[in-house]
């Protein structure tokens, strides 16, 4: 195992009031690629600017390797004495780097380096900030929700890029899917300390569990002998005083340790506040479209959304997305076309930018809109603060201003107030921008279970993937002209749908094409086959495969143990990372054999 190029060990950190970080660590080896995990408010950013030498802990010891470079994504970068973009993120290279990478990267991120910093929005402030970490590949790259601002496209290109790099990671994100696709470690900050997987994202939530649960169990045992020991003072024989003394000590122990247990946070419990129903057409729209100036945003498009539906628009930045959003909903009126909203609607609205938070105004307040100490939920009257201990505030924050929340808190509470009044057409508009996992999973499940009809923008390919049953998306992604097209079913079926179609029309255009370019010999046509070598992993891939299953089939047997982990966390780590390797080995397998199986029946064809 090679040495760590950084290192945090026992960190603590408090603002006043509870510790945020009590025994925290982090330790970066090179060519890590570490996801770093927690509750909105556990300390993670904090943890990372440590990291980056930014904020500095009371206590704890913090190790960087002298000759190694560090890189940290600011959230808000400082652009001051740089007149371009491409002069900011060029000032981030060192000796000996390649200026071109600033050129590739700000090309890739959509930014030509020309642009005023001064005139930039908050996506391409992050565009440009992450242009300027990444472009001298540094030994360290600490990155804080890289993906926000970003779309689709481009968080799919930066994934390519995190996965090649040479540089270790270590990133927060909210986004599942990118974390499971460049992650290959994981750690937990949960109440102040930290835990760590030697894997990727995509085993973290189940052996999560699994530790809580067994702290549970733990937590169960030490109050059962915490009643045997007492049992024990009161009735049992009068031994040695010195040894009563000691039994006395370890009880008072144990009662301490009892009661300081800090279970884990709640999760946020909420439901949708029952509104009547709508008619069953929601929205109508025929032919509708829209242009600016020259640009068409939406050519002649035509869908009719049903009570119950729940539709997602994806699409790269500037497509149209908003527009179209607002044309449905009857927000904006078409050029041409005719929208029509169905009866008994009720609609509620969480808007990405935020812009219905007033920053001055206090929680209680804006759950209540300023009618005093109760809301009206589903009918029955709540106490704001009973309302706000749901969605994990605390009572003592009811009187604080909004603008003192982190940016999940204010999209926990938006997400409160929607919630607590009844609607029929949820209107979501990256809904997933900041909020933590735990919160991220009550959304799903409330949009998922949503009895009305939902319509939603999201760049979140795990979150479209468990929601929506079918998918707005620009018939040309690379190059949107206002042409969109409805799949069926979440993002994954969009790709897949939209490959089906691409292959359809590659084989009408070569079957148009054969009888001009297919040379012909004296027997006929000349006919390609396939190779000894195809042939061979053709025939003998589902066998392998076969016997992959088989393999993962024994370790899952042998881990489905609940007290694996507890009694052998190193047995249990051993066939977790064997298990990793045979399901990557098999999807490779599986894959291969799709390929020689199409090729195979083309040629046949």
């Amino acid at each position: 195992m090679a040495p760590p190029i950084l290192k945090l060990d026992d960190i603590f950190l408090s603002f006043g009031g509870a510790p945020l970080l009590a025994g925290a660590g982090l330790q970066i080896e090179p060519g890590d690629k570490i996801c770093l995990v927690g509750r909105n408010g556990s300390g993670k950013s904090t943890l990372l600017k440590i990291a980056a030498g930014l904020v500095e802990a009371q206590s704890g010891e913090v190790f960087r390797h002298p000759s190694s470079t560090v890189r940290y994504l600011e959230q808000a970068p400082d652009f001051a004495g740089f007149n371009t973009v491409q002069a900011y993120a060029e000032a981030g290279l060192g000796p000996g780097d390649d200026p071109y990478r600033v050129t590739y990267l700000l090309s890739h991120l959509g930014l030509s380096g020309d642009e005023d910093p001064r005139m930039l929005s908050g996506g391409e402030s992050r565009r440009a900030a992450l242009a300027r970490v990444m472009a001298p590949e540094p030994d360290i790259l600490l990155l804080d929700e890289p993906t926000n601002h970003l779309d689709l496209p481009t968080i799919e290109w930066l994934e390519g890029e995190l996965q090649k790099t040479r540089s270790a990671l270590v990133l927060i994100s909210h986004d599942r899917r990118f974390l499971e696709k460049v992650s290959t470690a994981t750690v937990w900050l949960d109440r102040g300390t930290s835990r760590r997987l030697d894997r990727g994202f995509a085993h973290f939530e189940a052996w999560r569990d699994q530790v809580l649960e067994a702290e549970e169990l733990e937590q169960h045992k030490l109050g059962k002998s915490i009643e045997r020991e007492e049992h024990w003072l009161r009735y049992g024989v009068t031994a040695r005083r010195k040894r009563n003394m000691r039994r006395l000590g370890e009880l008072q122990t144990m009662r301490s340790n009892y009661r300081g247990h800090k279970g884990p946070q709640g999760t946020v419990q909420a439901t949708v506040s029952d509104a009547q129903e709508s008619g069953k057409l929601v929205i109508e729209a025929d032919k509708i479209t829209k242009s600016f100036g020259e640009r068409a945003i939406v050519t002649p498009f035509s869908i009719r959304v049903h009570r119950g539906d729940c539709i997602g628009l994806v699409g790269p930045n500037g497509a149209g997305k908003t527009t179209l959003l607002k044309m449905l909903t009857g927000q904006l009126s078409p050029d041409s076309g005719i929208v029509k909203l169905g009866t008994n609607l009720e609609i509620a609205t969480l808007d990405q930018k935020r812009e219905d938070l007033d920053l001055e105004d206090t929680l209680a307040n804006y759950l209540t809109d300023g009618r005093g100490e109760n809301l009206l939920v589903n009918g029955e009257q709540r106490h704001v603060t009973g309302y706000m201990k749901e969605f994990l505030f605390q009572p003592e924050q009811a009187r604080t201003p909004i603008r003192n929340l982190s940016g999940g808190e204010r999209a926990r509470l938006m997400l409160a107030r929607i919630l607590s009044r009844p609607t029929n057409l949820l209107i979501l508009d990256e809904p997933t921008n900041d909020l933590d996992i735990e919160t991220l999973d009550l959304l799903q499940e409330i949009v998922a279970g949503f009895p009305g009809t939902v319509i939603l923008v999201s760049h979140d390919r795990d979150f479209l993937d468990r929601t929506v049953t079918s998918t707005i998306a620009p018939a040309v992604p690379d190059a949107p002209d206002g042409r969109w097209i409805e799949y069926a079913g979440g993002y994954s079926d969009m790709l897949v749908q939209r490959k089906g179609a691409l292959e359809e029309r590659r084989k009408a255009e070569k079957a148009t094409e054969k009888p001009k370019t297919q040379p012909a010999t004296a027997s006929g046509s000349a006919k390609v086959k396939l190779s000894f070598k195809q042939k061979f992993a053709l025939e003998n891939l589902p066998k392998e495969m076969a016997k992959a299953e088989a393999e993962i089939a024994k370790r899952e047997q042998v881990m489905a143990d609940p007290n694996l982990f507890t009694r052998d966390p190193a047995a249990f780590n051993r066939l977790a990372g064997e298990m990793e390797k045979l399901r990557a080995s098999l999807t490779d397998m599986e894959e291969e054999w799709l390929e020689l199986e199409m090729l195979r029946e083309e040629l046949e064809g």
